[in-house]
Order: C-alpha cells, then structure tokens, then sequence
C-alpha cells in the first residue's frame, strides 16, 4: 500500500522524479545540452534558519526559498508550511512552477518557498512571528520583491499569511508604490482578487471538463463524451480539492467518494459535498458522515474504488507502483503536485488510463495570481473602469432592438443581457479562457509529435521549448 497522505516523505525523490520527466520530453526537443540543463536546473537556493519565542524558550526553524529559472521576471511560486517539507520538495515544486507558468502562457519564472512547521502547533501570534520573520530574510537577500520573486499561498497557508507578509514587505520598504504585489492570495481587503480562493479547484474541474469532452480520445480509453454523470473520487477536502468537487459537480459529475487523511467515505449514488465538509467540521473527520454507504480507515483504499476520474489533491506520491493496478478510475486529474510517480503513470497508461498531469491541471491558482499582480501593478480593479461604459452601450443596444422589433423583453432578460461584467467574472473568464487553450496546445502536441506517450511529456516539451526561447532571446550577459 502506498503512502499515507499525512506520513513523512523521502528527503530525495521528488525532484529526481520530476528530473526524469524533463529528461523524457527533452528527447522529444532539439535543443542543446547545455541550455537543456540550465532549463531543468535551480538557479538559486536559499535555505535558512531563524529562531522564535516559544514559551519561556526558543525554537529553531528551517525554511527555504528556490527560484528556479529566471527566464521571466519575478519568479513566482507557494509557500508550504509543513512538518514534511525539505530542500528535495521544494526544488521540485519550483521547477513545476517554472513549467506550469509556461504551460499555461504567465510570463513567470517559478519559485517555491517552505517552512518546517506543523502550523497546528504553533498560536496565531507566534505563526505571525514566524511568517513575518520568514519575509525578513527573504527581504535581506532580495528573494521577494513585485519585479523580483513574488510569494503565494501553499499547503498550511492561506490568505492570513499573506497578508501578513505583504505588511511586512511594505514596511520594510516604505514609500514603494508596488508594494501589495509582492505577493498574492490576499484577502480582498488587501488589494487581493475576487476568484482567487477557488481559483485552483476551478481550473482542475475545466480542466477534467475540457478533456472529457474530446469524443475521440474518451472513445480510446473507454468512457462516454462530457462530463455529465462521471464518477469522480477525489483525495483531500482542503482547498483545492474541496473547490475541485463543487465545481465538478457543478458541471453535472457526481462526486461518490472523498479521502482524507482520517480515512475515506464512498456512496455510488453520490455525496453531498458541502454536507460532508460541515460534518467535518463538527467532527474533526469525515468518517461517520451518515449519506455514505462505506468507510475506511486507511484512506489509501478510498483510491481504488468504482469511479471514472480520480482527483489527487493532497500531496505527493499518493498514487504509485504498490497501488497503481487497483486504481480502477480511467483518468487521473492531478490537483496535487507530483501525487503520480513516473513508474506508476507508465503502469497507468499502458493500462489504458490517461492522467491530466499537475502542471497544467492544477494551473489555476498561479493564472488568477497572475491576474492579482497584473492588479496590484495597475493599481485598479478589473471592470472599474469600462462597467457602467458597457452597461449603457448594452441598454442602448436593447432600446434600439426593442424599438425595431416592437417585442419588449422584461425586467430579468433586460438585466441579463445589460448588466456589465464584475471582476470576479471577468477573473473566472480569463481563468476558463488559459485552461481551455492550453488544454488544446498541450493536445496538439502529444497528438502530432512522434512517440510522444503522455500529456505529461507533451505539456513539458511545450514549456521546454518556450523556456528555450526565452533564454535565447536574453543572450548571456556578460
């Protein structure tokens, strides 16, 4: 049985696995070797240990930051707030940075940060010390800045450490007039985005969506066109996988079973998401939800059941060659980073399954903070200025219709088609807009290059190869 979603993880595996994947697609380019290795290597790594108040005593704490390439600037990437994290973990999840943001066309290098914490273990004051401490350093040595490495949300963080981050950036240089965008996933308050939240659920179920519904590729693995009626099973119920589930269910999948790491609850017929998430609540656990049908104790077990689509949205290495043949979904929607070793996919693929891999499906939380820099910098919010601009071109529009036709409509159709776009919506439609193309871009490419066996390989040559030219057009200065 694979490992436990909340279990420790091997110091040294993960960017050797995601190392073997760039190697795979690299063979599928024609770029050379050195530029090869500068793409696929860290620029700069930065660990760091600073202490805090702890009681009547101190504690020591690691923490990193990587900034992986700097073919785009700032760098941009999470930061982790976790007990497992280490340097090996957090290289790997700046390289996906680095080609997610290329997958999916922001013009970001990619970064990640980690501070080995279990935050359940610490107050609300001392995590502030511990955040704030943690921007200081990286403010010493110049690893964040609006143009130079801009921070986001990650496991065991959230809107609250950022804003205190983006306070304490802002202090520390005062007067600088981009200050909140060095960092996203703000409160709204706080100059953050509307969309920004749920921005990575809701761009693996128009991911998972936009997939299903190529007839011809759901004809080769076995499953109807649409996403109508799929069974989905998805791991974790925090913010990704949570926003994952309401909104696959929103475009009409069923959602019939959830894995946490207290253990995972089935029902064929379907589980009320937000239902289960109240009882969680309530109860610490998912377990003992009365809608479902069966439970289990080694929430591993809740992967292998009856379903269409398995979403992975908690960690790494949740799915791999110990469990990989009782995985009966035919697609694997990658909500985490890295949750599928490169030995498992083969497994998976020559079965006949087909895995939407991390960096692109899990794209939609570095698009919507793309969108929230974009903000921050233009010192606007999106729809301000052209909403009411709309709103009366559109009513004119409407008079002038009626006017010609001698139909009036009434006060709910007037509204829907005059009424300007608000800023969450234009936010979910750049969103949806940057998952469907480059769903199809990461299509074309493993439909029309030769040998490619994946669209995970797939998605990678297309980062490599506008990495490649990004670096080229720089030149070597000096």
């Amino acid at each position: 049985m694979a490992t436990n979603i909340n279990a420790a993880v091997p110091d040294d595996h993960f960017f050797g696995d995601v190392c073997k994947f760039f190697d795979h697609a690299a063979k599928f380019t024609h770029h050379d070797a050195g530029l090869l290795d500068q793409i696929k290597s860290c620029n700069s790594v930065y660990r760091f240990r600073f202490p805090i108040r702890k009681g009547n005593g101190f504690e020591v704490i690691d923490a990193w930051r990587v900034e992986h390439s700097h073919h785009q600037s700032p760098t941009k990437g999470g930061i982790r707030y976790s007990e497992m994290v280490n340097e090996d973990e957090v290289m790997a999840l700046a390289a996906l940075m680095t080609y997610k943001c290329a997958i999916v066309n922001v013009p970001f290098g990619g970064a990640k940060g980690g501070i080995k914490i279990n935050p359940k273990n610490y107050t609300v004051g001392e995590l502030e010390n511990i955040t704030r401490r943690y921007t200081v350093e990286l403010i010493k040595k110049n690893f964040i800045g609006p143009s130079i490495d801009v921070p986001a949300p990650d496991y065991g963080s959230g809107e609250r450490e950022m804003s205190w981050i983006a306070d304490t950036y802002a202090t520390m240089n005062p007067g600088q007039l981009d200050a909140m965008g060095a960092v996203t996933g703000k409160p709204i308050a706080l100059q953050g985005i509307a969309g920004r939240r749920e921005a990575t659920g809701r761009g693996v179920a128009i991911a998972i969506r936009e997939c299903v519904s190529v007839g011809e590729d759901m004809q080769k693995i076995g499953l109807t066109t649409g996403i109508s009626g799929k069974k989905v099973i998805v791991q974790g119920l925090g913010n990704v996988g949570y926003h994952s589930a309401k909104f696959l269910i929103e475009f009409g999948a069923i959602v019939v079973g959830l894995c946490e790491f207290e253990g995972a609850i089935y029902n064929a017929d379907g589980l009320d998401i937000e239902a289960v998430f109240q009882h969680r609540k309530l109860t610490g656990s998912i377990l003992g939800y009365a809608g479902a049908k069966a439970e289990f104790k080694n929430s591993m077990e809740g992967l292998e059941q009856p379903c269409d689509i398995l979403v992975p949205a908690a960690l790494e290495n949740q799915i791999t060659i110990g469990n990989i043949k009782n995985i009966k979904a035919k697609i694997i929607a990658e909500g985490a980073n890295g949750p599928t070793t490169p030995e498992a996919e083969a497994i998976f693929y020559k079965n006949g399954g087909l895995i939407i891999p991390d960096m692109y499906a899990n794209a939609g939380g570095v698009t919507v903070s793309y969108f929230e820099w974009l903000k921050n910098l233009s010192h606007v919010a999106f729809g301000r200025m052209n909403r009411r601009f709309e709103e009366n071109s559109n009513l004119n529009l409407v008079n002038m219709v009626e006017g010609i036709t001698g139909v009036a409509l009434n006060s709910v159709q007037r509204s829907s088609i005059i009424k300007g776009a608000s800023e969450l919506e234009l936010v979910n439609s750049g969103l949806e807009d940057t998952m469907i193309r480059s769903y199809h871009e990461i299509r074309e490419t493993f439909i029309y290059t030769p040998g490619i066996d994946t669209l995970r390989t797939a998605a990678l040559v297309g980062a490599i190869n506008k990495i490649a030219v990004s670096y080229q057009n720089l030149g070597i200065w000096p």
